[in-house]
């Protein structure tokens, strides 16, 4: 017991302090790791999978849960916004931590260059998850998506479709608004973007959108769906499942106000697809309790699990199979862009650069 609650001091201590700390008592630690390993059936024997993740506990809770329910394995959740991975790394060799989860390709794109995953091979998650909502190596594996659509005026505008490449038309000069073009979310468009159309014409195209800004770039999400609401933007570009979480907030009714004052538009759906990003799991390196990680990992790509996960979080369930939540069906028919995130991943630095490059954040010119 005593050797387990050190291991989730470990966890919770900041990872500068545990990297002095792990320095100064590396001798000890070794006697303590073999000592560890006399007692490993004991751990095994209390089934219990550590997640470390950047999505809040309370939206994951219930598919834990159900995961408890069905096979008696409990879960514990270690939820930091930022700096998860800094900690995983420095925790080494001595994390606890079983399985990775976060928010967005970029995340996990981080986890893999950060050397804190490892490969993972299951026919149970290969047959659920399409090959291009996984990595190729088995590191990570997506769970839920979400359009990164156009938020529209209901009030202002009458228009049903339109594509990306269309941001950038004159025509919606001081229409648009949006977060700054240095969060994930953005990199993953722009990526999307660089990959489909060429580095050159995507910087273009990126210009020509800033030029097209109500504003300079500023705020979350919600944000562009206020300034729709306030008249400072007509257009504004975000993640189709705050829509759900307006929608449904009934502590600030307000968001709900905005959410009414706009429709959700799927950009490019009768062609190549909407844009999506992913929420996504990994195994962690050194994962203590692999196979019941394994058993969780499974789990979670199943069509009652993504039910659940998806409802949840008001996103797209990965398995085709699993249900999509009444709230996110009313949104309309999403065609996803089925490109390979791998890809989307690798090009995010180049798109960084070029947010820099054409100095979107600087807003309209």
């Amino acid at each position: 017991m005593v050797l387990y609650q050190l291991g989730w001091w470990l966890r919770v201590a900041p990872p500068k302090t545990l990297k002095i700390w792990i320095v100064k008592m590396r001798k000890l630690l070794t006697a303590v790791s073999i000592f560890v390993v006399t007692l490993a059936p004991a751990f095994v024997q209390a089934q219990t999978v550590n997640i470390y993740s950047t999505r809040q506990p309370d939206l994951i809770e219930p598919v834990l849960s159900a995961f408890t329910a069905s096979t008696g394995i409990e879960t514990q959740v270690l939820f930091a916004k930022k700096g998860l991975v800094d900690r995983v790394v420095a925790e080494g060799s001595l994390s606890p931590a079983d399985v990775l989860m976060t928010t967005d390709i970029g995340g996990l794109i981080t986890f893999v260059n950060e050397g804190v995953t490892q490969s993972v091979t299951s026919a149970v998650i290969e047959k659920n998850i399409p090959a291009s909502f996984r990595s190729q190596d088995g590191n990570w594996f997506a769970l839920t998506m979400r359009g990164r659509v156009i938020y529209a005026s209901v009030d202002r505008l009458d228009i049903d479709s339109i594509t990306y490449e269309e941001l950038a038309d004159p025509k919606w000069k001081g229409s648009i608004c949006t977060r700054s073009g240095q969060h994930g979310y953005n990199l993953a468009l722009i990526a999307s973007m660089i990959d489909e159309i060429g580095e050159e014409a995507a910087e273009t195209w990126l210009a020509g959108v800033r030029d097209n800004l109500a504003r300079k770039p500023n705020g979350n999400d919600r944000a562009q769906a206020k300034g729709i609401f306030s008249g400072e933007c007509d257009l504004g570009i975000g993640n189709s499942y705050y829509v759900g979480l307006m929608e449904t907030n009934e502590k600030e009714p307000e968001q709900q106000d905005w959410r009414n004052a706009l429709k959700v538009i799927f950009p490019n759906n009768d062609g190549r697809g909407t844009h999506v990003n992913v929420s996504g799991m990994a195994m962690a390196k050194y994962a203590p309790n692999r196979e019941a990680a394994l058993k969780l990992m499974e789990y979670l790509t199943t069509p009652e699990a993504q039910a659940i996960y998806a409802e949840q979080v008001f996103e797209y369930p990965i398995n085709k199979s699993a249900k999509i939540s009444d709230v996110v069906a009313s949104f309309g028919i999403m065609n996803p862009d089925d490109r390979d995130l791998n890809v989307v991943g690798s090009l995010r630095s180049k798109a960084s650069i070029m947010v820099d490059r054409v100095r979107f954040n600087d807003g309209p010119r």
